[in-house]
């Protein structure tokens, strides 16, 4: 996930006048050294600090060697020394060196000679107190110093720059640099001060643009927005709920890299060159992440919540955990090695087993913690204890033990966008939620607590904490950001799960909650206004049932709330002498899709009477009003009533009463006859229904003895694949036997070993291979004539080639340019099944020989003379 550069830095680091630049350089340094200072402009304005693998019983002379390269002063380090800008300081011999408030501070070496990182040591503490204003670059070296000491300059918001490989007479520390993928400019010795000095150049001005968030301009907020956008569509992800200081600073970092002065430069930089929009993106997910970071709180962790879990299980359990944003794995794996310990120290009567689910956003930094490959620098945080019992030796650095690898599983998720893990005894989220902003973080904590069983442990980062969701969790071990999922069932939030959570990607559109924003009225709508208020009858729209849906214009006259409990259907508000009308309006009205009319009808109301036209009118569009009634309630005016004359008084109102009745006997004799032919359609219907019902029974019926058959089918299949999956294993554990054996076999046979493909590159090579090529792990799949040789050799390629083509193997007798003598021979490469798949180069010392040879000729030399 995205860990970005630390949000609270020290003052030093804020003051900063002027950038620092430190060299870390190994064997063959030297040259690159004298290249690197050749080209530095005068009055550059920076301090250079030159950290070099030098021997401890030897004066150091690198200062005087330096100074014929460059104009500026080189000084050997002092303790307390005041950096200055425009001078160069050099570490002295069998001393560490540190920088704190801008001066230098020498300490005697603690760890044994050989196993000592100079260089990472101090970059990193140069990245500490000097934040965003360090630079780190390596030069030509062997191993892998440097490493962590680069990247924690990239946590801090500083520059990496790294010798091209090609160029440096020793290429395993930049390869190890570039390997992290965490350089900014990989350049030649000579080139790298101009990238240096422009990059310098450009930054005041950036930073004074880009971190003034308080007057954040409206193109800054509209060039981030665009920002945003161009890496949704880029890579899918959504990085515009993440704080904006932590956005602006990486954006500001690309631009001065490119040299670009305004914020819609590096827009349209973006657009133009869709490779740098991943560089961003990777820039945006620089893992803060190492072995037992904060190692007091994994103490905790290992001693409080896994003991008491362990304990709590002693007849064994399965146990999950999640850590999300886990990076690069060196936090999954930790959390495996302290489980690892509280079990040996609990030791429980059953199996208690703890598998890891480890996710982070970055697919490059998965695929490395699926490497389970770490450099040797990891010496610095993981002990020698743990080294030895969890890890293993591995080319130039550390292996992650099987027993441990086997417990974490790897996958690429968005912990903002993704289904969370759930059934969770351990959730690990740290140094994650200080780079979102305040909604994520209300939206991922009770998220958290779903994932976690009751009683489950949450645990942050050291600057984290669950802030006002204390009724979510409660403080196991508040130093240690040790939570417990609280199981009391009190009013919680909501919990806003990432499939139902669209994030809003530019910011500009309105959300669900907000207010919506006035609409001034136009002459039209005013006008509509007053006809629905003055003139348009009052109005209730219902639903087949009889609820009040929706009310317009004054109604009163007609409806009244019932007493007791509010009943809002219009059966029960309608008043004395239109609750008939409507029992018998509304279902007639749904069921012939018709509208119904009553006229002249009376309700008392206010103690006086009014008459009015009952109109209901079914309604089929639009879709959404689709089996909805709409009742309108028309006034009827005193003028257009029927007279009734005195002398006819006596005889209207029997005459009324009997023409009503009469109405109301032939409309329920219409209803019942339609109700008849309703319920004759009714019972065919359900006659075919039940015939349907009794054909997908026994259909149903069929295919259950079908699945009861294949339900055997597949218990027997399972069985099968058991019996070929135990067979598979016994096969897997037979080649890695194998394997180990050839390696000890050609290890042990002191013969350096080299095989290639049938296009020339590396498949393997032994140990001793190395002291003629300058092979690492990682030129596997390289051309071995890409690589520096020893060898006085010219003719390998045509040799190489010529044994591929005639299947005759080539022997020679090649010397090395120290005087050392091989016999190379060169043999076809044939799989079982006796197909040539590349070649075999062996190369067998021969040195002793030759200089028995060299000895009998000058022995026979002397003789002749003598004679």
């Amino acid at each position: 996930m995205l860990k970005p550069s630390p949000v609270n830095q020290t003052a030093t680091t804020a003051a900063a006048p002027f950038s620092i630049v430190a060299i870390g350089a190994s064997a063959g340094g030297f040259e690159a050294l004298e290249q690197f200072f050749s080209h530095v402009p005068a009055n550059s304005g920076i301090a250079y600090v030159v950290i070099q693998h030098l021997d401890p019983d030897h004066k150091g002379i690198l200062p005087e060697l330096l100074q014929r390269s460059t104009t500026m002063p080189v000084t050997l380090a002092r303790n307390r020394l005041k950096v200055k800008p425009d001078t160069v300081y050099v570490i002295p011999p069998n001393r560490d060196l540190s920088i704190l408030r801008g001066a230098l501070h020498l300490l005697d070496p603690v760890a044994p000679r050989g196993l000592r990182l100079p260089i990472d040591f101090f970059l990193r503490t140069l990245a500490d107190d000097w934040g965003e204003r360090a630079i780190g670059v390596i030069l030509s070296g062997m191993g892998s110093d440097g490493t962590l000491g680069l990247r924690a300059i990239k946590e801090h918001g500083g520059l990496v720059l790294v010798q091209e490989p090609a160029s440096a007479k020793f290429d395993s520390m930049p390869r190890s640099a570039i390997n992290t993928g965490l350089v900014d400019i990989i350049a030649q010795a000579a080139e790298l001060p101009a990238s240096i000095s422009g990059f310098v150049s450009h930054a005041p001005s950036s930073l004074a643009g880009l971190y003034a968030l308080d007057v954040e301009t409206s193109a800054q907020k509209s060039g981030l927005e665009k920002i945003c956008n161009l890496l949704r569509m880029r890579t899918s992800h959504d990085f515009s709920h993440y704080k904006k200081n932590t956005l602006y600073r990486r954006i500001e970092r690309r631009m001065v890299i490119h040299q670009l002065g305004r914020i819609d430069d590096y827009v349209r930089y973006l657009r133009e060159t869709p490779l740098e929009i991943d560089q961003l993106f990777k820039e945006l997910l620089i893992g803060v992440t190492r072995f037992f970071r904060d190692s007091a709180s994994w103490n905790a962790l290992r001693d409080s919540v896994f003991t008491d879990l362990l304990l709590a299980h002693p007849s064994g359990a399965a146990l999950r955990a999640w850590v999300a944003g886990c990076s690069t794995g060196e936090e999954a794996y930790s959390l495996a090695i302290v489980f690892r310990e509280a079990l040996e120290r609990v030791q429980p009567n059953g199996h208690c087993a703890l598998q890891i689910f480890a996710t982070d956003l970055d697919p490059d930094a998965i695929a490395t913690a699926r490497m389970a490959h770490y450099p040797a620098n990891i010496a610095a945080d993981v002990s020698a204890e743990r080294l030895e019992r969890y890890f293993f030796e591995e080319g130039n650095g550390y292996g992650v033990g099987k027993e441990i690898r086997e417990m974490v599983v790897f996958a690429p998720h968005n912990v903002l966008s993704d289904p969370p893990f759930t059934r969770l005894d351990i959730l690990t989220c740290r140094n994650l939620l200080i780079y979102l902003d305040a909604d994520l973080q209300k939206k991922l904590l009770p998220l958290f607590r779903y994932s976690l069983k009751p009683g489950g442990t949450l645990m942050l980062g050291s600057s984290e904490s669950i802030g006002n969701f204390t009724k979510l969790f409660s403080p196991l071990d508040a130093k240690a950001r040790l939570y417990q999922r609280d199981s009391s069932l009190l009013p919680l939030p909501e919990i806003d799960f990432p499939a139902r959570y669209s994030v809003n990607v530019n910011r500009m559109e309105p959300s669900m909650n907000a207010k919506p924003m006035p609409i001034p009225p136009n002459l039209q709508t005013l006008a509509e206004q007053i006809l629905l208020q003055r003139f348009a009858p009052a109005s209730v729209l219902v639903d087949a049932t009889g609820d009040v849906l929706f009310v317009s214009g004054r109604t009163g006259k007609y409806l009244e709330l019932a007493d007791g409990k509010a009943n809002w259907n219009i059966h029960a508000m309608a008043r004395e002498g239109l609750r008939h009308e409507l029992a018998l309006a509304l279902p007639k009205a749904l069921r012939n899709g018709e509208s119904v009319s009553y006229h002249n009808l009376k309700v008392a109301a206010n103690g006086g009477s009014h008459v009015f036209d009952l109109s209901v009118h079914p309604l089929t569009e639009p879709a959404a009003v689709r089996g909805m009634v709409m009742l309108v309630f028309s006034d009827v005016a005193p003028g257009t009533r029927v007279a009734v004359t005195a002398e006819d008084k006596g005889h209207a109102r029997p005459s009324r009463r009997v023409t009503e009745l009469e109405q109301v006997v032939t409309e329920a004799r219409q209803d019942q006859q339609a109700l008849r032919e309703e319920m004759q359609t009714s019972q065919e219907e359900l006659k075919s229904t039940n015939e349907e019902l009794q054909s997908t029974n026994e259909e149903l019926q069929s295919t259950n003895e079908e699945l009861t058959t294949s339900k055997e089918e597949m218990q027997s299949l399972n069985e099968e694949l058991h019996t070929v999956n135990i067979e598979l294993q016994s096969k897997v554990d037979e080649l890695s036997a194998a394997n180990s054996d050839m390696k000890n076999l050609l290890n042990s046979t002191d013969i350096a070993t080299v095989f290639l493909d049938n296009a020339l590159r590396v498949r393997r090579f032994t140990t001793q291979a190395t002291q003629l090529f300058k092979l690492i792990p990682g030129d596997i799949g390289r051309p071995l004539s890409d690589l520096v040789s020893d060898l006085d050799y010219a003719d390998f390629s045509e040799d190489a080639e010529r044994v591929l083509q005639t299947l005759v193997y080539s022997e020679r007798e090649v010397a090395t340019g120290d005087g050392r003598w091989f016999q190379v021979k060169i043999m076809p490469y044939r799989t079982m099944n006796n197909v040539i798949d590349g070649i075999v180069i062996t190369f067998n010392d021969i040195g002793r020989a030759k200089r028995l040879e060299e000895e009998l000729r000058h022995l026979a030399t002397r003789k002749m003379d003598a004679a």
